[in-house]
C-alpha cells in the first residue's frame, strides 16, 4: 500500500538560508578586477561606481523577488512498510503554483541511515507546470524512522542568490524484515515444490495424525495403513489418509540480548533469527496451530498463542522493531515465565546465541520447559568460526588458531550432547541456515506425533 502526503504551496518551515552563487561572485570579481583598472586609468572610476550602483541594485532587485517567490507544492508518495534491505521507490511531485520560471535543487529528507539512489534532483519548473521525480532507498535496519520534511534550494530569476527552505512533510517509514522467503515459499507450495527450499518429506509414523480420507491403495503405502473393511468391500486396495494433527501449539522463546548482536555477511543474527520466525509461523498457521512469542535479553515482549489468519501479520507488527541490546540474557527467568503463561503442553523452540558461561543457565532453562513442552534449542554461531578452520595452516600461530577454535566447537558440541540427554532437541546453526532447518524440524516433528 502507498501513502501520500501533501502540503500547501504557501506553508513552510525550518531553517531559511541566504548565499549568493557562483554567478553573483564571477561578477563581483569582474567589477573588482575593473577597480583595479582604476588605479591606471582614473577616466574609467565614474563608469566603475555606475557598474557598482547598477549591480547594488540588480542584486537587491534580484533579492527581493527570490524570497516573494512561494516555495513550490510538494507531495511524497512512499510504502507504509518497506523491506529491510530491499531498494523500495519513494515518488514526489513537485508543483509551481507561482508565475515565475522555479529553478531548484531538492533532497528529501530521509533517514540518514538508509542507502540512497536518485538524489539530490535539479529541477526548472515553468510556472503552473508540475513534475513527478521518483528515487531508491534501502533500509539497512528495521523500526521506524521519522522523514521530517524536504530540503529545497531556490535560484532567484538572475541566478544571483540561493535560498534554502525547509518544507514540512512529515511522515514514518516503518522498515519489516524481508518477507521475500515467505513469498518463496507460497510460490512454491502453491506447485508442490518445497524440496526446492530444502524442505524435506518425512515419513510419518506414530499416533499423531489424524484420520482423513479413504483412497486408493498406492506405491509405497504400509500395511497398516490398508482398511481392510474397505477393501473388501471395494474388493480392491484401499487406504487410510491421515494429515497432521491440527489444533497444537509453536512458541518461540527469542533472545535479544547481546549475543545477538553478531554479524553475518552483513546481517544481524537477530535479524536471521526474525526471518526464521516468520517463515516458521506462516507454516505452523497453515497447518492449524496456534503461534506465540515471548522476547527475553532486554527486551520483553508476549505475543499470546493464535492461530487465526492475521497471525502472522500480527506477529509482524509486534516484532519488526526488536533490536538487539547490550544487555545479559537470563534463560531461565524466561523460561519460568513461559512454563507459567503456556499451561498447555507446545513446541517451544528457544533461539539463541549461547557461549560456554550461557550454557548453565540455558540448560536449566530447557529442563525447566521439558517437564510440559517439546523443546527445541536453535544455537546460533558465527560463520568465520567455519571460515577459521578452512584457512591454511604455515606457522604456529595457524596452529594455535585451528586448535583453539577445535576445542571450542568440541567444547559447544558437548554442551549440545547434555541437552539431547535432558530430552530436548537441539540444533547448532549458521545464521542461514536457521529458516529451513526450523521449517523441517517442525514438520519432522507434526508426521512423527511427538508433540
Amino acid at each position: 500500500m502507498l501513502a501520500s502526503f501533501s502540503i500547501p504551496s504557501w506553508m513552510r518551515t525550518g531553517a531559511e538560508g541566504l548565499s549568493p552563487t557562483g554567478r553573483a561572485a564571477s561578477v563581483l570579481a569582474i567589477w573588482t578586477g575593473l577597480g583595479v583598472a582604476v588605479a591606471w586609468l582614473p577616466v574609467l572610476e565614474t563608469v566603475w561606481q555606475f557598474v557598482g550602483l547598477a549591480l547594488l541594485v540588480l542584486a537587491g532587485g534580484d533579492l527581493l523577488l527570490l524570497r516573494a517567490i512561494p516555495s513550490p507544492g510538494l507531495s511524497r508518495r512512499v510504502g507504509r512498510a518497506l523491506p529491510q534491505g530491499v531498494w523500495s521507490p519513494v515518488r514526489l511531485q513537485v508543483e509551481n503554483g507561482g508565475k515565475a520560471v522555479l529553478r531548484l535543487r531538492l533532497h528529501d529528507l530521509h533517514p540518514s541511515e538508509f542507502a540512497v539512489q536518485g538524489l539530490p534532483r535539479n529541477l526548472r519548473l515553468q510556472p503552473s507546470a508540475r513534475a513527478t521525480l521518483e528515487y531508491r532507498l534501502r533500509p539497512h535496519r528495521r523500526g521506524d524512522f521519522p522523514m521530517p520534511g524536504c530540503d529545497l534550494a531556490l535560484w532567484s530569476p538572475l541566478g544571483l542568490w540561493r535560498q534554502r527552505r525547509t518544507l514540512a512533510l512529515p511522515d514514518r517509514l516503518r522498515v519489516f524484515p524481508n518477507f521475500s522467503e515467505i513469498s518463496r515459499y507460497t510460490l512454491l507450495a502453491t506447485h508442490d515444490q518445497l524440496a526446492q527450499l530444502g524442505v524435506r518429506r518425512v515419513q510419518r509414523r506414530g499416533v499423531g495424525a489424524e484420520f482423513h480420507q479413504l483412497r486408493e491403495y498406492r506405491q509405497g503405502d504400509g500395511l497398516r495403513q490398508v482398511d481392510w473393511k474397505a477393501t473388501s468391500r471395494m474388493r480392491k486396495l484401499i487406504s487410510r489418509e491421515y494429515e497432521d494433527a491440527r489444533d497444537q501449539r509453536l512458541v518461540f522463546l527469542l533472545d535479544c540480548g547481546r549475543r545477538m548482536r553478531h554479524q553475518d555477511a552483513g546481517r544481524g543474527h537477530l535479524d536471521e533469527a526474525l526471518n526464521a520466525l516468520l517463515l516458521l509461523a506462516y507454516v505452523a498457521v497453515r497447518q492449524g496451530d496456534a503461534v506465540g512469542l515471548m522476547t527475553y535479553g532486554g527486551v520483553r515482549r508476549w505475543f499470546a498463542p493464535r492461530k487465526e489468519p492475521s497471525t502472522v501479520n500480527r506477529l509482524l507488527e509486534a516484532v519488526y522493531d526488536l533490536q538487539p541490546t547490550l544487555e545479559a540474557s537470563d534463560p531461565y527467568s524466561a523460561a519460568r515465565e513461559l512454563f507459567q503463561a503456556v499451561p498447555r503442553r507446545a513446541l517451544v523452540v528457544i533461539v539463541t546465541n549461547s557461549r560456554d558461561e550461557d550454557q548453565g543457565e540455558l540448560e536449566q532453562a530447557a529442563a525447566l520447559l521439558r517437564r510440559r513442552h517439546l523443546v527445541v534449542v536453535a544455537d546460533l554461531r558465527e560463520s568465520v568460526l567455519d571460515r577459521s578452520l578452512e584457512r591454511p595452516i604455515r606457522d604456529l600461530k595457524d596452529a594455535l588458531r585451528f586448535h583453539s577454535v577445535q576445542d571450542w566447537l568440541g567444547e559447544r558440541s558437548r554442551h549440545q550432547e547434555r541437552l539431547r540427554h535432558i530430552g530436548v532437541q537441539a540444533l547448532d546453526l549458521l545464521p542461514s541456515q536457521l529458516p529451513i532447518a526450523l521449517v523441517n524440524r517442525y514438520l519432522a516433528i507434526k508426521r512423527s506425533g511427538a508433540l
